[in-house]
């Protein structure tokens, strides 16, 4: 869900009534498990929480709960009566997660000597909120996040807090970036001295920050202070600092929510991570391939919608970056993003969508020829005939394969 200022809270009205609103609004009735399966003294925590207080309408299949003891045996519990799968998270830590249909149930045992020692263990204010349900609704917060929340502030608990798990500190910005908060001066301070500690984390975690970051609604406003502050120094981008606050104020109202979908996330991803940082931090082949393909032809932007690129480029262009073609297209002229994404929409583009009109199945029984890699390049030289209307139809492009093969065959052995 994307929170706006004209989202409607339910952060209004005494504790006690926002406890039994917020109850109500998380739809507990839909829950895979009944709530008496949960000991006294369970309380809700987390993203679902939060998000729950963010608006009147929420929903979620994602859950995370804290009990006094016995987290593992509970988990057990629910899959002997309910089916499922009970895995166990950190057995030292007595945490484990119940999975049922698409629901994930996270349950962890207390730790600290009572609830508010433990929720004051936790990163932000707003995530140290915790709802009692057993035997009635109640709002527990020992920091101060409702009203945090309420004024979307993201305030650290502590520094020492942040020290003890530094993926905290990438958090931050994704949580900026997901629900529209500012960040606390002290709380900026706390993340800029203690930036270089983020190194000793886990690859795969910070991975997976940035991985929800970029797909942010309001990450555009949050990367530029992101690099301010250097916090992904190690991995990170060299480039003009600066460069990045542009594209944040790029006109794409030629997009529809799908295309930016598709551009957005690609584009800040190619913006803030070097590739040496994309794989250093675990990321995909395909993804490090395609934010290397948008950083190259960005380089080659002639700022006239490519038009000076000779035939081989411009095919090229589109070969490499045809699916995530609407990355490139951000960064062009309002005029020329029209005139692209008109012919990106159109699957039947030849250029826009390149393809063979003969596959290589149909080549080697036309050709009566045997397996090899003149199968590739011919397919190149058809799809790229075939992209700029030179070949209209089958009998063309057969008799084209035909010359072709005619003209090559001695270097095709």
């Amino acid at each position: 869900m994307t929170y706006t200022s004209e989202t409607p809270f339910i952060l209004e009205g005494n504790r006690s009534f926002l406890a039994k609103k917020l109850f109500q609004s998380l739809k507990h009735d839909t829950w895979p498990f009944k709530l008496n399966d949960f000991p006294e003294g369970t309380v809700l925590v987390g993203g679902a929480l939060r998000d729950g207080l963010l608006s009147n309408d929420h929903s979620t299949s994602d859950l995370d709960f804290v009990v006094p003891k016995n987290a593992i045996a509970i988990c057990n519990n629910l899959e002997k009566k309910y089916g499922g799968t009970a895995v166990v998270l950190d057995l030292q830590r007595d945490i484990a997660r119940f999975v049922f249909d698409h629901w994930t149930i996270d349950i962890a045992s207390q730790v600290g000597k009572d609830l508010n020692e433990d929720l004051l263990r936790r990163d932000f204010t707003i995530n140290a909120i915790a709802l009692k349900f057993i035997p009635s609704p109640i709002l527990i917060d020992p920091s101060g996040g409702l009203n945090d929340l309420k004024s979307r502030k993201l305030v650290a608990i502590s520094e020492q807090n942040l020290i003890d798990d530094p993926l905290r500190m990438i958090r931050a910005f994704r949580l900026m970036s997901e629900l529209n908060l500012e960040l606390e001066g002290r709380t900026e301070s706390f993340i800029r001295d203690n930036a270089a500690l983020l190194k000793r984390v886990a690859s795969e975690r910070i991975k997976v920050e940035i991985g929800r970051l970029i797909k942010g609604h309001w990450a555009d406003e949050v990367i530029p202070l992101l690099r301010k502050i250097n916090l992904l120094v190690p991995w990170e981008r060299n480039f003009n600092k600066d460069k990045y606050d542009s594209l944040s104020l790029k006109n794409v109202s030629s997009f529809n929510s799908n295309e930016l979908k598709i551009a957005l996330p690609l584009v800040r991803l190619t913006s803030v991570l070097s590739e040496e940082g994309l794989v250093q931090l675990g990321f995909g082949r395909k993804i490090i391939r395609n934010c290397n393909s948008l950083r190259n032809w960005q380089k080659r932007n002639d700022g006239c919608g490519y038009k000076t690129l000779d035939e081989v480029d411009r095919f090229s262009l589109h070969l490499e970056l045809e699916t995530h073609l609407p990355a490139l297209i951000v960064m062009l002229s309002d005029e020329d993003q029209k005139i692209w994404l008109e012919r990106w929409r159109d699957p039947l583009d030849p250029l826009f969508h390149p393809s063979s009109p003969l596959n290589g199945q149909t080549l080697k029984t036309i050709l009566e020829a045997p397996e090899g890699p003149w199968i590739g390049e011919l397919l190149y030289f058809l799809s790229k005939e075939k992209a700029f209307g030179r070949l209209q139809n089958g009998e063309e492009a057969v008799e084209l394969a035909r010359y072709w093969w005619q003209h090559n065959q001695p270097f095709c052995d």
